[in-house]
């Protein structure tokens, strides 16, 4: 942070959520130095603002998680998949009900089905750049969660490894799974 010495030792070593809190309480009084009243009054602004933005993006949330329940409810049961990351899944497959066949369809759509780049005798896939980057993102994070603390999935990034897989490798076949485990879940009309 910026600003006039006695700004910068009031919130050193604040919490973000303390800090906020603290900012939004100032009551800036016009003296001697204008730019610390300025400063001030800014910062006091500005954290009402975030204030008033967290209170905004909380009604926001809760109404998502009302419609996500509402639309599939089974889809939040799956480990790794928050209200976000489902609203995200939705969202990719109500704007292509028509390109939605099949699993293998939905996991080109999401860009994790996996595409040939053998070179020689080796046989190699590679991650696909194409499809919904939000729905492919919307896996990663899934996949992510599950790799940090869901048994099985660590298990079996430990058996890939040990088998000679490095970590993107893995990452695409579990992005794969779990776009197969999501497309069950979707209720395409």
């Amino acid at each position: 942070m910026c600003g006039p010495e006695p700004i910068r030792v009031r919130f050193k070593d604040r919490y973000k959520r303390g800090l906020v809190t603290e900012a939004a309480k100032m009551r800036p009084r016009n003296g001697f130095d204008p730019v610390a009243f300025t400063t001030n009054v800014v910062i006091r602004n500005l954290a009402r603002r975030i204030q008033h933005l967290n209170i905004e993006m909380a009604s926001i949330d809760h109404m998502l998680s009302e419609l996500v329940a509402a639309t599939a409810p089974s889809l939040l049961e799956l480990h790794g998949v928050g209200v976000d990351s489902a609203a995200t899944l939705l969202v990719a497959a109500g704007d292509n009900p028509d390109r939605l066949k099949s699993e293998g369809s939905w996991a080109h759509l999401c860009g994790v089905a996996p595409l040939l780049a053998s070179t020689g005798k080796t046989p190699r896939h590679r991650l696909n750049r194409g499809g919904d980057r939000q729905a492919n993102a919307a896996l990663y994070r899934i996949v992510l969660t599950r790799m940090s603390n869901h048994p099985e999935t660590r298990r079996y990034v430990t058996r890939r490894r040990d088998q000679g897989r490095n970590t993107t490798e893995v990452m695409r076949s579990l992005k794969r799974y779990a776009a197969r485990q999501v497309f069950k879940h979707l209720q395409i009309v």
